[in-house]
């Protein structure tokens, strides 16, 4: 997979809620979307056994930031920290169709945001950065589009996957 870079004109890209968390200042990524699907028992055992064996391979393939660095997601020191792939990180982005798919079945609205600057850096790996903010957002810094809209009409249909045209998938459901 090539061409995130290019196609969001970005170094870093986010996927997560368009909605913020109702507790913190905070939007929560694709990964605790799907993790609070199964917390709720909204998955089903097909979709269960999807995020077992993807779990583990992101697991297995990246560094967890907050194993590294305790300290990387403390509420207290970075109550906006948010985790943003390097776009040089293709396979990992390729296989995050998955949890795409989960969200879009259970109607959960998902954006892509990309930059450059997403924030100040707390934690950084060869994959990833874990950012936080320090104020507002310059205007323009950060790119938005949908990738999940929630399906307002008919909720049980599912929300509305848009293509990532950079993206490929490499695991599609």
């Amino acid at each position: 997979m090539s061409g995130v870079g290019e196609a969001t004109g970005s170094r870093f890209v986010r996927l997560q809620s368009p909605e913020s968390h109702p507790c913190r200042p905070v939007h929560l990524g694709v990964f605790a979307l799907v993790n609070g699907l199964r917390a709720a028992g909204a998955l089903t055992e097909r979709e269960m056994e999807l995020l077992r064996v993807h779990h583990a391979w992101y697991d297995a393939a990246y560094p967890n930031p907050s194993t590294i660095d305790p300290y990387c997601y403390d509420r207290d020191r970075h109550p906006t920290a948010a985790a943003w792939f390097r776009t040089s990180a293709t396979e990992l982005l390729a296989r995050v169709h998955p949890y795409l798919e989960m969200l879009r079945a259970h109607n959960v609205g998902l954006e892509l945001l990309s930059s450059d600057v997403p924030g100040r850096v707390v934690y950084e790996d060869a994959y990833q950065v874990v950012v936080v903010q320090d104020g507002p957002r310059r205007p323009g810094s950060v790119r938005r589009r949908p990738v999940i809209e929630p399906n307002a009409a008919d909720p049980a249909a599912g929300g509305v996957l848009h293509p990532l045209p950079a993206l490929q998938w490499a695991y599609p459901l």
